[in-house]
């Protein structure tokens, strides 16, 4: 998929791996716009990043959980180009166990992760399949030797190796991870025929904001249980994927995980 001249809508893109992707796919060349929530600090990211990108950012304020506010950030979106990419990001962690000490973890609790993680996605995804339904197919030669292929958009979804590799306290984040992962095939397939693509990724220890709250010495026992490289992940490593992933036209229907080989332990 060609960029220039192209839009994208990137979800959670206020920051982390969200803001990374933004900035990566707009300075490739697509107009770009940032979807995060009302209080998030979207409008200071796009003005940020208006001037590194050619002013190719702009933000809307959306709940990806609601059909109104997403599909009025697609709408955005295909005011400047066609939308022919959509990058979730947005989610949101919930630890607890099955029954601490309080007893069992609050049902609300495991619903809310679920709706904006998993629902969210699919949300996001189902909206955009459907606007990237109605562009015209481009067909490039996107790699030497590689035969033009035809494609009206790509969907790049975000889970997590909790996904595979849940610790204790994570059965609601891991549920909701799992969930985007499992939907990446069927999804794939039933946007094969409409020619857009549907690739996921599943990332390990990525410094984000949410990272960097926890307690240096959490940080560093994590870092410790990457074989290599061992670090944690960055944002710019992740958008370089999301960004190979839109221009390399045989991924499709899979999850790929970006993380170092690690595999969690149970705590």
């Amino acid at each position: 998929m060609e960029l220039i001249g192209a839009s994208a809508i990137v979800t959670g893109g206020a920051s982390g791996l969200g803001r990374g992707t933004a900035q990566v796919l707009a300075a490739a060349g697509a107009e770009v716009v940032i979807v995060d929530l009302p209080g998030s600090p979207g409008e200071q990211t796009a003005v940020e990043l208006w001037d590194v990108t050619g002013g190719r950012v702009r933000f809307a304020a959306a709940d990806v959980t609601d059909e109104a506010s997403v599909q009025a950030a697609i709408d955005l979106a295909q005011e400047r180009a066609p939308l022919r990419v959509a990058v979730s990001c947005a989610g949101i962690a919930t630890a607890g166990r099955t029954v601490g000490r309080d007893g069992p973890l609050a049902l609300a609790a495991f619903e809310r992760t679920i709706r904006v993680n998993l629902i969210g996605t699919f949300n996001v995804a189902r909206l955009a399949a459907a606007a990237m339904a109605a562009n015209e197919p481009v067909s490039l030669q996107s790699l030497p030797g590689v035969p033009p292929t035809e494609e009206r958009g790509v969907i790049v979804n975000t889970a997590s190796v909790a996904a595979f590799d849940g610790q204790i306290g994570q059965a609601a984040y891991s549920a909701s991870k799992g969930g985007v992962a499992a939907m990446t095939l069927p999804l794939a397939r039933d946007l094969s025929k409409l020619l857009v693509r549907v690739v996921t990724i599943a990332p390990g220890i990525m410094q984000t904001p949410m990272m960097a709250g926890m307690p240096p010495e959490v940080q560093a026992s994590l870092e410790e249980q990457i074989p290599h490289p061992s670090r944690m992940g960055t944002a710019a490593e992740y958008a370089a994927l999301v960004r190979h992933i839109v221009e390399n036209p045989l991924l499709n229907g899979e999850t790929i995980r970006l993380d170092g080989a690690i595999r969690m332990q149970p705590k």
